[in-house]
Parts: structure tokens; sequence; C-alpha cells
């Protein structure tokens, strides 16, 4: 289903029943699931707030695209974009394949700089990053705050695991004696560490730059569930089909954390029996 397809019934089910409104005063002129339509089609257009074509939303009752920047900036402020997240995953969790799980970064060009924003070498611009956790068939389970570029795999990276573990244990997702499949950027000492005590078993090949090298008798490499890894990228890919997470143009970090958590959303209900119904 496209977002274009995507109808009043399914954003009032599905999305706006977690997100907060107003309990005193009129009855809001324009319905919710109408603003939640603009801001949907923006993630997926990556079009500017003042381009939005309000007038398709919201046929009979004018309404400006301040209207949807309000709003969408109001629940990323107050948490209601992470309530949802945190509802569908709770409420959804039986459709995920947890035999392991895929930890990976990701960079992103930052045009507009802001918080959490830092020039990175490899790319040779401003950069944003952040820490992604997905299951074995790639439907992502959450993501650390936005991270400066300019940092290793390694940085704080306990601190961004310990809140992502968090986020699953909320959802009521066991993660005691999860798998863990990550990159050699990842092979750390203290990381290794870290996992162990979580319950967590981190599989991840050796790094030749770690001066230390690999205990092969300290730690075990299994190279056919590190196999799995691979769906990360298709995670990654179905990041990129919402073009307005391709470049960060949010200077307010929790903003940027906020359009991933419902592109993670959406990605969800569009690959789980039942997630979207039609319109």
């Amino acid at each position: 289903m496209t977002i274009q397809s995507i109808g009043k019934s399914t954003i009032n089910r599905q999305i706006v029943r977690h997100l907060s409104r107003r309990k005193r005063g009129p009855k809001p002129k324009v319905e919710y699931w109408r603003i939640v339509k603009a801001i949907l089609f923006k993630l997926k257009t990556g079009v500017q707030w003042r381009e939005l074509p309000m007038s398709a939303f919201s046929p009979k009752v004018k309404i400006s695209w301040n209207t949807a920047l309000y709003h969408f900036n109001k629940w990323s402020k107050d948490g209601s974009w992470e309530r949802l997240w945190l509802a569908i995953l709770k409420a959804e969790k039986k459709h995920l394949d947890m035999s392991s799980v895929q930890f990976d970064g990701s960079h992103t060009l930052a045009k507009n700089g802001g918080s959490a924003v830092s020039y990175q070498g490899r790319k040779k611009a401003r950069t944003t990053n952040m820490l992604i956790l997905a299951d074995s068939q790639g439907i992502p389970l959450a993501c650390s705050d936005p991270i400066k570029g300019n940092h290793n795999d390694l940085f704080e990276v306990e601190k961004w695991l310990s809140k992502i573990l968090a986020t699953l244990k909320a959802a009521g997702i066991e993660t005691e004696g999860l798998f863990l499949n990550a990159d050699a950027g990842f092979d750390g000492e203290n990381f290794r560490s870290f996992c162990e005590a979580q319950g967590v078993i981190m599989n991840a090949p050796p790094n030749k730059r770690n001066s230390k090298g690999f205990d092969e008798n300290e730690y075990l490499f299994d190279d056919e569930l590190y196999r799995c890894r691979f769906v990360i990228e298709r995670t990654n890919a179905w990041i990129d089909g919402f073009k307005n997470l391709i470049i960060r143009y949010s200077v307010n970090p929790m903003n940027w954390k906020s359009w991933h958590l419902i592109a993670f959303s959406i990605i969800f209900l569009r690959n789980v029996p039942g997630g979207w119904v039609k319109p």
C-alpha cells in the first residue's frame, strides 16, 4: 500500500489514536487524520513544508502548511511519535523474526547543520549518524538518537544500545539471549563485555585495525549466522524510500529521530498481515 492510498480509517486506527489531541476548547476545524496524511506525504516525497498540497488533504476546509508543521513539531516534542512506534511494536511483535538482530550505523548528509552534526572526512561533508537495530526480516526495531558524524562506530555505543534494548523491553520483547550481528567496526573489548553483561550474544568479525587482535578462544564468530546481516541493507533501502530521510534538513535532532520513527511505523505495518487496511 502506498502513502497516497492510506485512508481515513487506517490512519485513525493505526496512528491518530496514539497521538496527543486537544481535550478542551472547540472541536478542531480539520480532522487529525488529514493533518497526519499531509505529514506522511512530506515524509515520502521530501517536499518542503510550504509546498505541501494542503487542498488535496482537506478539500472542503482550507488549512495552511503551517498547521501540519505545528502538529508535527508538537507531536515530536511531547513524545507522541515515540508512543506510536512503541504501541505498534508491542501490538505486532508476534510478526517479528528475532532469531537474530542486525545492528548498524547510517550516516546522512546534514545540509542545514544543527545539533548532532559534524564534519565527516569519509563523506567530505557534515553528517549525522544513527544506530539502527532490525530483525532478521529487515524490519526496524529501534534507533539511537542522532549522533555527530565525526565519531566512530564505538562512540558511546554502550549507551545507545542500552536505550535500544530498553525500547524492546518496554514493548515486551525479550532481549536475553539475542544474537546480535554487527560489522567489524563494532569489534571492541568494552562493547563485547557490555553485550555479555546484557545477555546479548554479539556476533561480529574481527576488526583488523584492533591492535589487540581477535582471540578466537575468547570470542566465537559464526560466519553462517553473520550472513543474515545482509538484511540490514534491505532496511536501509526501505528507509531511503522516504525521500525526507535521504538528506537531513531538520535542525532539531529529535525531529530527525521522529521522522525515522514514523518511517519505521509505516515499514512495519505494510510488512505484517493486516497492518494496513483498505481505505
